[in-house]
């Protein structure tokens, strides 16, 4: 028998979107008081991302920068001449180190004269990829991706257009202040609890306002799609899946049910519970089609992409992202004992256990 209660909680945690429409390129929304939303372009298939301005006293602080190209700067400068007209940021804090996140760090400290916030190792991952173009790193990651089947042609695609994203990234500012999870951050009137978590990124930043019931979840948990979640050549045996399935369990035990998520890319929304399910039950479904298909007979990484991927036709953009994304479900599989793994004239082989 369910209670009036359990019937009014269970339909707080259905997904809810409240704002029916996202701001145009020369407009913010306001999703409460002091707590302003715009939306920039991106110039791939995941086409915007997400910032957010909170009151900050007498100025703002800026929740992530928007990517580095000629494009964003001329969108924030729109934006800086219209409805933002006048507005100081004291500063801006960077989730993690992504170029649509990272990618106008410098522009925005430079032209404001702000501080930059993000955790350490998310800023020492930005400083990586702007230096990664070296000779040594190129052959590790040529290495990684022959290990795991892909051909000399797929591999030369991969490390040419495939990861040239990333360095779309102005210069870094040269010092920053460093966010850990547990530290209290006041941004105005408000106090927000500061939760990273691992798997997407190494340390993404989260933010949380108690008070408000306002959750800045970054792209740990995003409203419509799921966030890539990937092995690189760097860290070549990384659980990255692993490290996001238990930040996604630590932020449900934690969190209320009835939180506003605003996340990196797609809408605000309420439901968080219920998207963490989603999300989750989603990994698990792409680690039973990779059981499946190595039960009878063992696969490499490449053969694996199409049995996960195989609604889109893939550019090279995106054929990295599913590499590594197969390699981080590859990778959680043999952590759990779900498969097992054979080097067979220096390429790996996968079966299920």
């Amino acid at each position: 028998m369910h209670s009036k209660t359990d019937s009014v909680q269970s339909s707080a945690e259905a997904l809810r979107y409240p704002f029916e429409d996202h701001p145009g390129p020369d407009q913010v929304v306001e999703v409460m008081p002091g707590v302003l939303w715009a939306r920039l372009k991106l110039p791939f298939r995941l086409n915007h991302v997400n910032i957010y301005l909170l009151a900050d006293g007498d100025g703002w602080t800026m929740i992530d920068s928007g990517f580095g190209n000629e494009e964003s700067i001329a969108a924030w400068t729109t934006l800086f001449e219209g409805p933002l007209k006048g507005m100081t940021i004291k500063r801006l804090i960077v989730t993690h180190s992504h170029p649509d996140h990272v990618g106008l760090a410098g522009w925005i400290v430079e032209r404001f004269g702000c501080a930059l916030y993000m955790s350490q190792v998310e800023y020492l991952q930005s400083v990586f990829h702007q230096n990664r173009g070296t000779a040594e790193r190129l052959t590790a990651q040529r290495l990684f991706f022959r290990r795991h089947g892909m051909d000399e042609d797929l591999t030369d695609k991969l490390l040419g257009r495939g990861q040239d994203y990333l360095k779309r990234v102005s210069v870094l500012p040269a010092s920053y202040c460093r966010l850990t999870h547990g530290d209290e951050v006041v941004i105005g009137t408000r106090r927000f609890k500061v939760i990273t978590g691992g798997g997407h990124a190494l340390d993404q930043v989260m933010l949380y306002c108690a008070a408000d019931k306002l959750f800045l979840s970054a792209d740990q948990v995003l409203s419509k799609i799921s966030p890539n979640v990937s092995v690189w050549a760097v860290e070549p045996e990384q659980n990255s899946l692993g490290e996001y399935l238990a930040s996604l369990a630590s932020l449900t035990t934690t969190l209320p049910y009835d939180a506003l998520v605003l996340p990196g890319h797609g809408v605000p929304f309420y439901g968080l519970k219920t998207r963490i399910k989603q999300l989750a039950d989603h990994h698990e479904e792409r680690c039973r089609l990779i059981a499946e298909a190595c039960r009878e007979i063992e696969k490499t990484s490449k053969e694996l992409v199409p049995v996960v991927f195989h609604k889109h036709a893939l550019d090279a953009h995106q054929m990295g992202f599913a590499a590594g994304e197969l390699i981080a479900h590859v990778n959680y599989m043999l952590v759990e004992g779900r498969l097992t793994s054979e080097a067979i004239d220096g390429v790996l082989r996968f079966r299920t256990t």
